[in-house]
């Protein structure tokens, strides 16, 4: 089983890239995303890879980190009805983060950006890798751990408010979380929505 290449971009393709290494290409199926992020052909590139094995194939997915190839198998072995081809839609339209974000928050809407995803699919895949989504988040456990809440429906009122008011200028909802998580480290427990709203500002600020 192939796990890794290294070796030289040979060629980029809407849905694939060639990686040559030592005179062997190798064709990997890859998100948008991660294609995007390629160097240019004939520089020196490394891919993370999930072989599939068939009776009439080999095939190769490929993916520029060890976390979103995670997720390209928590998505498959997780979430009925979700294949190779809706999990590289998700991946190619959400990153790891975005992703574990939107599982953790219960974003059925931000999931189903991605094309061929529909809302029930989106529905499916927050639900069952909810559990899972703190386990590869990489976020500071204090910022995810806000983040479930919001999505429970539990945070304490002024931290609710906060996350809302800073939504309600603009900002996203995984953005505003993070700025209210990094208010309360520099507040402490039992600060109010205005003063957790003035933390928030200033970290963004930053």
């Amino acid at each position: 089983m192939i796990g890794k290449l290294k070796g030289t971009l040979d060629e980029i393709s809407e849905d694939h890239c060639v990686v040559d290494v030592h005179g062997v290409g190798y064709v990997a199926f890859c998100p948008a995303r991660t294609l995007a992020a390629l160097p240019g052909v004939g520089e020196a590139v490394t891919l993370f890879i999930e072989t599939y094995v068939r009776e009439d194939m080999i095939r190769l997915y490929g993916f520029g980190s060890a976390l979103e190839r995670e997720w390209f198998r928590l998505l498959q072995n997780n979430v009925q009805g979700v294949g190779a081809k809706v999990a590289l839609a998700v991946l190619s339209t959400l990153s790891a983060s975005e992703l574990a974000n939107a599982v953790a928050l219960r974003d059925v809407a931000m999931v189903a950006r991605a094309p061929g995803v529909g809302k029930k699919v989106a529905e499916r895949i927050v639900t069952e890798l909810r559990d899972k989504a703190p386990a590869y988040t990489g976020a500071a456990s204090g910022t995810m751990g806000l983040k479930q809440e919001l999505g429970e429906g539990v945070a304490p009122a002024p931290v609710a408010d906060a996350v809302s008011a800073l939504t309600n200028l603009g900002y996203s909802r995984d953005v505003a979380a993070n700025a209210i998580a990094a208010a309360m480290k520099a507040a402490g427990e039992g600060a109010d929505s205005a003063k957790l709203i003035r933390l928030g500002l200033k970290e963004l600020a930053r």
